[in-house]
Formats: structure tokens, C-alpha cells, sequence
């Protein structure tokens, strides 16, 4: 992964085409990296999770290329190289597991990490996982829980309790969520160490239930 960082670091200060035409070759070695390392992530995440077997690289892996059209920044290429590993893919809207190399200042996240969940799920989604909550908020407590050394992203949680539910609720800071999120931030040390994918996995093996509960209730909505 260390050309990976290289190559991502020396992006960051040379966000421009004729630099990235001239390092072509130096972004297809860190891509390659990259890939190699998302599909031995893929193998080892469906010996636990079977909901993400069968998957590809490709449909996993996001693309340097920024779509700048409707953006007032203009710069073209992302300074990360991210994979979202989900039960038919990083489309499909569902809960899944997030890798994410982004060098220091790097003005995305600003750094590592990995996350498990979903982000920004559609309206009908996110009722349904309230309504999860609501009925078995002890589980899902559990799940979060079990994901030592994640935490839950409240950044964009509402103010109040969501019409519907009740405000003096056991769990009601839970149902003001709107992204369901666990997420741990790792420093270089960590995407460095030569037992990298062994880590992730013990990592996101500990997600696997706050997941399975997710997609719960996602799939109730897609099956109705």
C-alpha cells in the first residue's frame, strides 16, 4: 500500500492532467495495488458474510475520475481510492463495508479509514431502519456495541425525534440518525502494517451484525 499513499500524496499537490498524463504509468501500478488488495478483501469478507460473495472488483471500486460538471471545484481527479463492498454491489443502496486511502489534507475525509453501513439511504429506507430500531433497539444497541473501536456518526442526525415515534423512546437518539454509520479512522501505520487485511477483516467482522440488521430493513421495504 505504500505506493498507493505515494502516489495519492503526490496528487494531492498536483491535481492537474498533464501531471496525472505524465504519472500515468505511476497510478496504474497504485491501482493495480489497490484492486489486488479489494479482491483478497472480497475472499476474505464472504468467508463471514455471504451476502457479499460472488461479487467482482468492479463492482466494488470507485473511479479516480471526478464528474466536475455541476462542481465549482474543477479539479479532475479524486486524492483517494475508496471500494464499497455491498450485497449486489456499491449501487445497489444497501449496508455494506467501506475502505478508503486518502492521504492526509486530502480534502475528502482527510485521512484513512474504513466504515461499515449505510450513508445517505433513500427516504423509505431510513423510515424502515427507524422502525427497526423502535421494535428491537436492544439488538441493534448490541450491534453497535460489538463494533469496538467504531463509532456511530451522528453528524447529520436530526435535532428532534422524527414524526411517528416517540419522543421519551428508550433508543431516540438512534431514530434521529439519518446515516447509519460505524466508522474507525486509521493512520498510515495501519494501512501499512504487513497483517493489513487481516486487521480489516477482524475489523469488519466485528460490523457484521450492525450490517445484517441494516439490510434488514432494507430488504423488508424492497420485498414489500
Amino acid at each position: 500500500m505504500k505506493r498507493v499513499i505515494s502516489f495519492l500524496s503526490e496528487l494531492v499537490n498536483n491535481n492537474n492532467k498533464p501531471w496525472f498524463d505524465a504519472h500515468k504509468s505511476d497510478y496504474q501500478e497504485a491501482r493495480s495495488v489497490f484492486n489486488s488488495f479489494v479482491g483478497k478483501l472480497l475472499a476474505g469478507l464472504g468467508e463471514f458474510d455471504d451476502s457479499v460473495r460472488n461479487l467482482e472488483v468492479k463492482d466494488c471500486v470507485y473511479r479516480i475520475y471526478r464528474d466536475i460538471r455541476f462542481s465549482k471545484d474543477k479539479t479532475p481527479y479524486k486524492t483517494r481510492m475508496s471500494a464499497f463492498i455491498a450485497p449486489e454491489g456499491k449501487k445497489s443502496g444497501k449496508a455494506g463495508y467501506y475502505f478508503h486511502i486518502e492521504p492526509e489534507g486530502g480534502g475528502y475525509l482527510g485521512g484513512n479509514m474504513i466504515c461499515s453501513g449505510s450513508y445517505m439511504p433513500e427516504t423509505r429506507f431510513v423510515k424502515s431502519i427507524r422502525e427497526e430500531i423502535f421494535l428491537n433497539g436492544d439488538e441493534f444497541e448490541s450491534s453497535v456495541k460489538a463494533a469496538s473501536g467504531f463509532y456511530l456518526d451522528f453528524d447529520r442526525a436530526l435535532k428532534r425525534v422524527p414524526p411517528g415515534f416517540p419522543p421519551d423512546h428508550k433508543y431516540a437518539e438512534y431514530l434521529k440518525l439519518r446515516n447509519f454509520i460505524l466508522c474507525k479512522e486509521v493512520g498510515d501505520e495501519y494501512i501499512l502494517d504487513n497483517r493489513l487485511l487481516e486487521n480489516v477483516l477482524d475489523d469488519f467482522k466485528k460490523t457484521y451484525r450492525f450490517n445484517y440488521l441494516v439490510n434488514r430493513a432494507i430488504e423488508f421495504v424492497d420485498e414489500g
